[in-house]
């Protein structure tokens, strides 16, 4: 079992910067991949990012490549998102998930823990 607390957001302003993370309980948090995912108001969740259980493999959504940088600090129990010149399509619910699966990348069916999510909202 694994349960994950998301913290960071906040209201920033377009171009801003935040920096979410997630804590996860428990002793096994290194050997899972661990996901970003985020859901704006009337729309699906969709995928963000993802890092493998070492932190060497990331994947991330074509819609913010270049700006967020996902991370983790296995010894911490944590992982990150850093996210740089944000938008107002970035305006969302971002939740961290772990997977038990090798390579979960963005398919979301496939993550079976979930946070809470944490609320960034982005003025334009």
């Amino acid at each position: 079992q694994v349960q994950l607390v998301e913290s960071g957001g906040g209201l920033v302003q377009a171009g801003g910067s935040l920096r979410l993370s997630c804590v996860a309980s428990g002793r096994t948090f290194s050997t899972y991949s661990m996901g970003w995912f985020r859901q704006a108001p009337g729309k699906e969740r969709e995928f963000v990012a993802a890092i493998s259980w070492s932190g060497r493999r990331t994947n991330y959504a074509d819609s913010v490549k270049g700006r967020f940088t996902i991370s983790r600090d296995n010894a911490k129990n944590t992982m990150y998102l850093e996210m740089i010149s944000l938008k107002s399509e970035d305006t969302a619910v971002y939740y961290c998930a772990a997977a038990g699966s090798s390579w979960p990348g963005p398919r979301e069916n496939e993550y079976g823990y979930w946070g809470q999510g944490t609320q960034v909202t982005v003025s334009s």
